[in-house]
């Protein structure tokens, strides 16, 4: 029998374990963004055909735009933001790249988050024979964050029509995409005006972006997510029994792993913690529900074909019964009754009172709505009018 080898390295030769140290070491930060990137415009790629933008879509959007910036103003009063944004209609690889750049800060926050409370967990619940183990988990955070990270984009590039159909602010350069394949595919399969169907996402999207140009939007939201990932409690044994489950012959395997409701980090909450998450939740309803609100109020007095995008939208999104950017990522559970929720709140606070009310909950974090004052708008009324 031969000596067992004193090398403290042995695998430093082989090919696989030199692609994995080598895509490790190109990972700084809490996920690994290239990959997050390449597994992400694999993923978009599944949805099939997605054609070059023809070059008069670009011109026909930017009207859309420049005309919603127009109405939305005049109806919110709300301030319209300092710079003008680029506009942008792309591919679904794109879509996954822009998207990899622009939600980057708030996503790292969580995933930060995530990784500290996986060491704690592993070190506080994992037997000290198992410790080592815990300590290749951390190491390898990284990638499965960006592996995570990228299934979700890529599942997400496959339907989005807008960038902020992922309501949620974006950093770096004002600009406002829009994925040409998803939108020409949405028109024909329900037989749209186009011209309508533009101006509805535009509507829609510059609703998002007046609401997140302001100052403290995005911090708050950071801020919120800060605080609920500080006492961040990771269920350490379903996660290695998740692990286990993995055949590591099959490539749906991890793919069927990240795909599920809980993704590789299961979160376990306290009444502290379910505090923390409605705040998140409040937050978010009160973004979408607002842009939805405005999106339809100006929509249904514009556009003469209103009624039938709107129809087409709802069955559109009825498919989606929750938003996999929270609930895979960063464990918060974010069901599309609570977006639903948020728009009628925003209809209910219009009808008792005016537009110019309802836009008081951009004033300040202070003004925006608590959960329990979504589902009771005379709530939120009593504490600001």
């Amino acid at each position: 029998m031969a000596p067992m080898s004193s090398d403290p390295d042995p695998f430093r030769d082989a090919p696989l374990f030199r692609e994995l140290q080598r895509v490790m070491a190109s990972s700084t930060g809490p996920v690994n963004w290239e990959l997050a990137r390449q597994v992400g415009i694999a993923n978009a790629a599944e949805a099939g055909e997605d054609p070059a933008v023809p070059e008069m879509q670009g011109g026909l959007f930017e009207d859309a735009v420049r005309l919603a910036e127009l109405h939305v103003t005049k109806l919110t009063g709300l301030e319209p933001p300092g710079d003008l944004a680029q506009v942008r209609v792309v591919r679904r690889a794109e879509w996954v790249s822009a998207s990899t750049e622009g939600l980057r800060g708030l996503l790292e926050t969580s995933a930060g988050q995530i990784a500290a409370a996986l060491e704690r967990a592993t070190r506080d619940q994992m037997p000290e024979e198992a410790q080592g183990m815990g300590g290749l988990m951390t190491q390898l955070s990284p990638l499965l964050m960006g592996t995570q990270v990228g299934s979700v984009l890529g599942f997400l590039a496959q339907r989005v029509l807008g960038q902020f159909d992922v309501a949620v602010p974006r950093s770096g350069p004002p600009v406002m995409l829009f994925v040409w394949s998803n939108i020409a595919a949405f028109e024909r399969d329900w037989t749209l005006d186009p011209t309508d169907l533009r101006t509805l996402i535009a509507l829609h999207e510059v609703a998002h972006r007046f609401e997140f140009a302001r100052p403290w939007s995005e911090p708050r939201l950071r801020e919120l997510l800060e605080d609920f990932g500080a006492t961040l409690r990771i269920d350490v044994e379903g996660m290695q029994a998740r692990l286990s489950s993995l055949d590591a012959s099959d490539p749906d395997s991890l793919r069927a792993l990240m795909d599920g409701e809980e993704g590789l980090f299961g979160t376990e909450l306290d009444d502290e913690q379910r505090l923390k998450l409605a705040r998140i939740q409040a937050f978010m309803a009160a973004a979408e529900g607002y842009a939805d609100h405005v999106m339809h109020a100006i929509g249904r007095e514009l556009l003469p074909s209103y009624a039938r995008i709107d129809e087409a939208l709802r069955r559109y999104r009825e498919e989606d019964a929750s938003d996999p950017v929270f609930e895979r990522l960063l464990g918060v559970e974010m069901k599309r009754e609570r977006y639903e929720a948020g728009r009628a709140f925003c209809d209910e606070v219009v009808e008792q009172t005016d537009e110019a009310t309802l836009a008081r909950m951009w004033e300040s974090a202070e003004a925006m709505p608590s959960l329990p004052e979504v589902d009771e708008p005379v709530l939120w009324l009593a504490r600001t009018v």
